[in-house]
């Protein structure tokens, strides 16, 4: 029964994944086959991934620019170094100013924290003989018997059956009690079948942080902190999946290098596809620059003053300088005219006698 007041929020939609993905391979491969379960917690881990994306893009995007920001960082650290509480303002001024929220670059790494915990526990759950959840004491066929969130109690038995060359999905390398409910189990195998993928986690576990290492910023890579961080990463934690893994059933593995593929195929896409947009961006200041740029050799332009209202001023003095220079010419032609006589009849005012003509 669900119990919104307990952690079943996360199982249960664990689960239904894990469920939907195990029926869609269990009707290709045949609902005990060990790689239709491998695949549905594969699969699980690519859907939940997926989900996230947009918060990981985020994720990356904050980390670019806080590295960016990391010269503005110091200076506030040098200037305010002493006052904390000063220095905690300029900082929030700081990330309103550039839309930087250092939180959202945590989500998706916090999310995992529960998908992870979620899907150990649905996996413990199927073999309840060995970790005695729900009821203590129970019998392997008490076990078979009960449901497991979304899974049905068929579908428990199909996974405890469920193995290859004697190694269960849900066993563990250092297993010692609840052994009983597989219907095959095998030390050597499921250590053979374990520690390949258990390397292979922790390799792909330092490539990513390998990766991710390679793409900060020179003064991200001089901090302390950073570089400290930088070095747990790579070696520690790779470490630490190699070391933890014999104690974690071999599903769990399998979720844990699915994670870390499906993690390193994503970063390089999200890096790449984050570099275009930038050199798209410095390509097209560029091309404004060059636009606004004088022609080469010629004297840049003052600033232009004219707009559509002096233009419009300037043609009417243009038009009425054309009509004072008509009107002149048409004045010089007349006295040249007058000159002439012939042409032009000039009458007497009146009450004036007409002047006689000398011959």
């Amino acid at each position: 029964m669900f119990n919104w007041f307990s952690l079943d929020i996360i199982y249960y939609p664990v689960s239904a994944i894990m469920w939907v993905w195990y029926k869609a391979f269990a009707f290709l491969l045949g609902p005990e086959n060990f790689f239709a379960w491998a695949l549905s917690v594969m699969f699980l881990v690519f859907t939940l991934r997926a989900i996230l994306y947009k918060p990981f893009v985020k994720q990356i995007r904050t980390t670019r620019q806080m590295q960016e920001l990391q010269p503005q960082i110091k200076a506030l650290q040098k200037k305010y170094g002493k006052d904390r509480q000063r220095m905690a303002l300029e900082m929030q001024k700081l990330q309103r100013e550039h839309g930087f929220n250092p939180i959202l670059g945590c989500l998706p790494m916090l999310a995992q924290v529960p998908v992870f915990l979620g899907l150990y526990h649905v996996l413990m759950s199927f073999n309840r003989t060995q970790t005695g959840i729900g009821r203590l004491g129970l019998s392997v066929e008490e076990n078979r018997s009960l449901a497991n969130y979304v899974f049905s109690a068929t579908d428990v038995g199909h996974f405890l059956d469920a193995n290859l060359f004697g190694a269960p999905l849900g066993a563990t390398m250092v297993q010692q009690h609840g052994l009983e409910a597989f219907t095959e189990f095998n030390r050597l195998s499921v250590v053979l079948v374990g520690v390949p993928i258990m390397i292979l986690a922790g390799i792909a576990t330092h490539f990513n942080s390998r990766a991710s290492v390679a793409r900060q910023s020179v003064e991200a890579a001089a901090n302390p902190q950073t570089a400290m961080m930088n070095k747990l990463a790579l070696y520690v934690f790779p470490l630490g999946v190699v070391v933890g893994g014999p104690f974690l059933p071999l599903a769990v593995i399998i979720y844990w290098l699915s994670n870390n593929i499906w993690t390193y195929g994503q970063q390089h896409y999200v890096f790449g596809m984050i570099e275009k947009e930038e050199e798209a961006k410095k390509a097209e200041a560029l091309e404004r620059r060059s636009a606004n740029a004088p022609a080469p050799g010629a004297k840049p332009n003052k600033a232009r003053k004219t707009d559509a209202a002096s233009a419009a001023v300037t043609g009417d003095v243009a038009g009425a300088e054309a009509d004072a220079k008509a009107t002149q010419s048409e004045d010089q032609s007349d006295t040249a005219g007058g000159s002439a006589g012939p042409s032009v009849s000039r009458t007497p005012k009146p009450g004036a006698r007409p002047k006689k003509r000398k011959r």
